[in-house]
């Protein structure tokens, strides 16, 4: 099982660190899927104890982090730019839906500029994805 997950790992920085992808066999991408899945429900137990908008932030940060692991999984699995460019939006999907549930803490005019502050910088990180694609 240690082998396993040192392949794993050793997999993944190779694929993340831009020296090279391999496409991953049927049990490693399994594995990697089941191991999104259970950090994805720890998250989210972690967040059963929280109340009103502190639990709809966890629960944002849980979804986001899970949709960015997916995206690097793909990623890793086919190694093209646009495979990255989704890890990219991902990540800005995620950093936005978490930002715009800590803007509902605020009220009138800062709860309006925060809100408009989390979609300009998610807009640009959209954009920033779409050139680095190219």
């Amino acid at each position: 099982m240690k082998t396993k997950l040192m392949v794993l790992a050793v997999t993944a920085a190779l694929g993340f660190s831009g020296m090279g992808y391999a496409a991953l066999t049927k049990e490693q991408r399994k594995a990697e899927n089941d191991r999104i899945s259970s950090e994805y429900k720890a998250a989210k137990e972690r967040c059963d104890g929280l109340k009103k908008n502190a639990k709809d932030i966890c629960m944002a940060e849980a979804k986001g982090a899970q949709k960015v692991a997916k995206a690097e999984l793909e990623a890793q699995d086919k190694g093209t730019a646009k495979a990255q460019a989704n890890v990219r939006v991902a990540k800005a999907e995620a950093e936005y839906n978490v930002a715009k549930e800590k803007c509902d803490d605020l009220s009138g005019n800062a709860k309006d500029a925060c809100k408009k502050d989390a979609k300009a910088a998610y807009s640009r990180a959209k954009s920033d994805a779409k050139v680095a694609q190219k």
